[in-house]
């Protein structure tokens, strides 16, 4: 099966999901329906869930496989040499070499933390090449590279922003200009872990497939975990900024009123496979649907004229009771919105005590990402919920 296959059978298996969930919330509801039928809706449910997300991770692969087999320019020497270096590091590491733990666990960051077996920069670059590959919600958001454990910035509104002050006369005064409503914004770059398992197998492999292994690996760590932070921060938005919409018209509301329009231009819509899967089968008036697909679009989507991205409903849950669950719609601008402050410091450290790995007779290996998210403008985004959309009503004639 190639990948578009691949695609198609996902974006298949989401609908089913979507329409056992609709059976599942009807049955619910239904004086006539037995236990029987709501447990084996239930099971068909979670069967279909099941087969949906693991459809989801193939995508993924496939994807990261194409990446990590594109041809790339051959390395120098002096970068052949780092690559071989850090190999051999990584594989003295997790057979536990005296000297080579000692040197890691001697080299600490600005915090005095231990930074491990620092990972090469074209290394890191394959990895963040990958993480694009796997619904990585961070090429929307603002990213700003830093070399410092903590700081501070200045933001303004687009809301705050005073126009200039109309002249009565060409000799007139010129005022100044008033004090611009300036907030500070402080990050504070946290650690954040994964662990994986590694075999002795693993470390009688070539060097390429060690680093394929090592940048898929990372790159899933990273994708989720800074996900799930950037989400994080959006849902520390004011409550002014939530709104639950129940047609196209009430969205429609929220881009045209409730956005400023200085961000209208580059605003999208986030939503997860079922919400997407919802608004997938919502109409016009004159019968075709409102959700397209886009080859000029950044998500391949756009919904009433914009991009649309999708994430996995595991990352991106639903929210409401699960009976009657209420679908996120992020709409806005994230790059105003959120800033993720990157220090670009992944590091790796084993270890065959810790764990459960001497239980195991196994070694650990755990990858450190170093970064910090923050909401800088909480009117650049809202944060909509719906259940249903009611398809728009023809006019009437």
């Amino acid at each position: 099966m190639n990948l578009e296959q691949l695609k198609n059978a996902w974006v298949e298996a989401g609908s089913k999901v979507s329409d056992l969930n609709a059976q599942l919330n009807a049955a619910l509801v239904d004086d006539e329906k037995t236990e029987e039928d709501v447990v084996s809706l239930q099971a068909q449910v979670k069967a279909a869930r099941a087969k949906r997300d693991g459809l989801k991770e193939q995508v993924a692969n496939m994807e990261a496989e194409q990446v990590l087999n594109v041809k790339k320019e051959p390395l120098d020497k002096k970068e052949e040499n780092l690559k071989n270096k850090f190999i051999k590091d990584f594989k003295a590491m997790v057979n536990g070499d005296p000297a080579i733990m000692a040197t890691l666990t001697s080299d600490t960051d600005e915090s005095g933390n231990a930074i491990g077996l620092t990972i090469p920069v074209d290394v890191q670059t394959t990895i963040h090449t990958l993480v694009r590959r796997f619904d990585s919600l961070q090429e929307y958001v603002n990213v700003e590279k830093v070399t410092t454990t903590s700081g501070s910035r200045v933001y303004e509104k687009w809301s705050d922003i005073k126009p200039l002050t109309a002249l009565d006369t060409e000799d007139g005064e010129i005022p100044a200009n008033d004090d611009p409503a300036l907030h500070l914004i402080k990050y504070l770059i946290k650690r954040y872990a994964g662990i994986s398992t590694v075999t002795n197998s693993l470390l009688k492999d070539t060097a390429e497939n060690i680093l394929a292994w090592l940048s898929k690996w990372i790159a899933k760590k990273v994708v989720v975990t800074r996900n799930t932070k950037i989400l994080a921060a959006i849902d520390g938005i004011k409550a002014a900024q939530k709104k639950d919409v129940k047609d196209v018209d009430g969205i429609k509301d929220i881009v045209n009123v409730q956005l400023d329009p200085a961000i209208e231009a580059t605003s999208m819509f986030i939503t997860n496979q079922d919400g997407f899967n919802v608004l997938d089968k919502v109409k016009r008036a004159d019968g075709s649907y409102l959700l397209q697909k886009d080859v000029t679009s950044a998500t391949g989507y756009t919904f009433l004229g914009k991009p649309i991205k999708k994430i996995a409903s595991r990352f991106l849950p639903n929210k409401g009771e699960k009976s009657t669950p209420k679908y996120p719609l992020y709409i806005g601008d994230l790059k105003e919105a959120v800033t993720l402050y990157d220090r670009e410091n992944m590091s790796l450290l084993t270890t065959n005590i810790g764990g459960g790995a001497f239980e195991t007779d196994t070694t650990k290996v755990r990858v450190i990402d170093r970064f910090d998210v923050q909401l800088v403008d909480d009117e650049a985004v809202v944060l909509a919920t719906f259940t249903t959309i009611a398809n728009e009503t023809p006019a009437k004639v």
